[in-house]
């Protein structure tokens, strides 16, 4: 199909029929509503069109000298291929409309018609191709991630990702809670994402939110809503995300950082399938599946009275563990493959690999930042490349031996200013400290001495 827009705007569509004075008046009908007409006055010309030229649509009369369209639509099927054929006649029968279709045509309409029939019948077959053409591509963009990359995105040929993936497809299929569980940019939200897909709730839209990215004061109306008049400024009702994601998936990332008294509230919602939106007089029933996840040990924030043990036991219903990148080290060549392409298409280079020193670099880093550190160095790289490899040059200095504590400026390309220092030592200072607490970004504040939406700012920046 050449057209996604308005009806009829770009398609074309042949005309087949012996009466001219009806060629021209679904001519005159049909090119007003934007298509792009050809004509045929039998069917012995209707198929030589087909074999030169391929057409979206044909409207084609059945009785017809030289080749009827029954004739046309055996002979012409291998010229065909995806055209919507919509036959016509004024000699039309139940048994001769059954016939046509079998024969591979779409519908059918009896001469004489309204001109609303006929733009109607081509409204509706441009719906149907519209459709197949998406489940089409759907189909491929699933069989290609499949194929290609693990587990929708993720990539891994490791024994651990295997078995991680085959479970995690095994636990898609059922309502039951999940705890992802893994240190910062190992990829917990593409495997709440995959598992979503690969449930019965994939036709409904997925739904994520950082607890820990909103404030405490906000975040209870984020997650619950309120109606009009809760409190100053609700002016008007507003549904929390759980309300909305009422039939799908709802992701909670950093779960631990849920304030004590937001964990009741998410407690009755996995226990009695209920909210109670603020300011509201009844509960309300939701039907939503909870994925939730965390960078912390739930096990001390529960000893450490931070974490609600039953909440911890409504959650830990599936726990799936994502291991560090340099747990899977296995793993590094595919994911730089798969991000090399990714990120080539995205900035439109063509960089094929990397080179052995550089290979080797990327191998014997501790990636302390995961697949998310990882993925800002291949597109640090691609964009630096000056040939179709990454070479040696193209990584930062953290990844050399002997330049972990403060990576110092080369003449391949790397800033001499003090200000990019500054910014690199930052970066790893705070990546240490991170890797000190556990990933517990507001201990980690604490010992920086900086507000915890700073160091939020600073972790999304350097991309931990």
């Amino acid at each position: 199909m050449s057209n996604t827009n308005g009806s009829g705007m770009g398609y074309k569509l042949l005309i087949i029929d012996d009466e001219e004075n009806m060629r021209h008046m679904l001519q005159s009908l049909l090119s007003r509503s934007g298509y792009q007409i050809f004509q045929a006055q039998d069917g012995r010309e209707a198929l030589e069109k087909v074999q030169q030229e391929h057409f979206d649509f044909a409207l084609c009369d059945i009785r017809m000298p030289v080749l009827s369209g029954m004739e046309f639509l055996q002979q012409g099927r291998k010229f065909l291929k995806d055209t919507t054929v919509i036959m016509m006649s004024a000699y039309g029968t139940v048994e001769l409309a059954l016939e046509a279709m079998k024969k591979g045509a779409y519908d059918y309409i009896s001469k004489p018609f309204k001109v609303d029939e006929v733009l109607l019948t081509l409204k509706k077959a441009e719906e149907r191709e519209q459709l197949k053409r998406e489940n089409l591509q759907l189909r491929e963009e699933l069989t290609s991630i499949r194929a290609e990359d693990g587990f929708f995105g993720m990539v891994g040929d490791s024994e651990v990702m295997r078995e991680l993936f085959n479970l995690a497809k095994k636990v898609a299929g059922h309502d039951a809670t999940v705890l992802i569980t893994g240190e910062s940019g190992t990829g917990k939200e593409l495997l709440a994402r995959g598992i979503h897909k690969y449930s019965n709730r994939s036709r409904n839209e997925f739904f994520a939110i950082n607890c820990g990215s909103i404030p405490e004061n906000l975040l209870e109306a984020e997650l619950f809503g309120y109606e009009k008049g809760a409190f100053t400024g609700a002016e008007s009702k507003k549904n929390g995300l759980i309300l909305e994601a009422d039939g799908s998936s709802l992701f909670l990332d950093e779960i631990a950082e849920l304030p004590y008294a937001m964990q009741v509230k998410l407690l009755r919602v996995l226990q009695e399938g209920e909210i109670r939106p603020i300011g509201a007089n009844h509960p309300l029933s939701v039907d939503v599946r909870i994925i939730a996840a965390t960078s912390r040990n739930l096990e001390k924030e529960i000893a450490d009275n931070r974490f609600r043990e039953d909440l911890y036991y409504r959650l830990n219903v599936i726990r799936l563990e994502l291991p560090p990148l340099r747990e899977r080290k296995g793993d590094i060549h595919k994911l730089c493959d798969h991000l090399i392409r990714k990120k080539s298409n995205y900035i439109g280079r063509e960089i094929e690999g990397v080179s052995a020193g550089a290979g080797s670099l990327l191998l014997h880093h501790d990636w302390p930042g995961n697949v998310r550190e990882l993925e800002n160095v291949i597109e640090r790289a691609v964009i630096l490349a000056e040939t179709n490899s990454i070479t040696e040059a193209e990584l930062p200095d953290a990844l050399r031996p002997g330049n972990q504590e403060v990576p110092v400026p080369t003449a391949h390309g790397e800033s001499f200013s003090l200000k990019s220092a500054k910014k690199e030592v930052e970066m790893i200072y705070i990546r240490r400290v991170l890797e000190k607490t556990g990933g517990n970004k507001r201990k980690a504040a604490e010992l920086l001495e900086m507000s915890y939406p700073s160091l939020l700012s600073k972790i999304k920046e350097y991309g931990f």
